[in-house]
């Protein structure tokens, strides 16, 4: 029996992601603050950063584990038109692009989420 080679791990394994969220968020105080004058045309969304696949760290979120508050408490569904087109990238440019991916949301008039 011949011996498998092992699997070569992806070169870059790292995604950005964004979640909508219900519009009920507006109505959490610290939301409303951090997005003040936000259109009330375009989705309120959290950007954020993964190791997994966007799918399987949305899951985590809404199961709770190593979740933010928003995406447990208002995540609907993932929006991948918005970062598909971005990943996969090596850590350091997720890490840049998910602030640069927020930021431009928020020019574009979202309500955005993001650490």
């Amino acid at each position: 029996m011949a011996e498998k080679s092992p699997r070569k791990a992806a070169p870059y394994h790292h995604n950005v992601y964004v979640v909508e969220l219900d519009p009920s968020v507006h109505e959490n105080a610290r939301f409303a603050a951090a997005n003040p004058g936000c259109s009330t045309d375009l989705p309120c969304v959290y950007v954020g950063l993964t190791g997994m696949t966007p799918e399987e760290r949305f899951e985590r979120h809404k199961a709770g584990i190593q979740a933010s508050y928003f995406v447990k408490r208002y995540g609907l569904r993932l929006l991948p038109d918005l970062y598909g087109h971005l990943n996969p990238m090596p850590y350091d440019a997720a890490r840049d692009m998910e602030e640069e991916l927020a930021e431009d949301l928020r020019r574009e008039g979202y309500g955005v989420w993001q650490h």
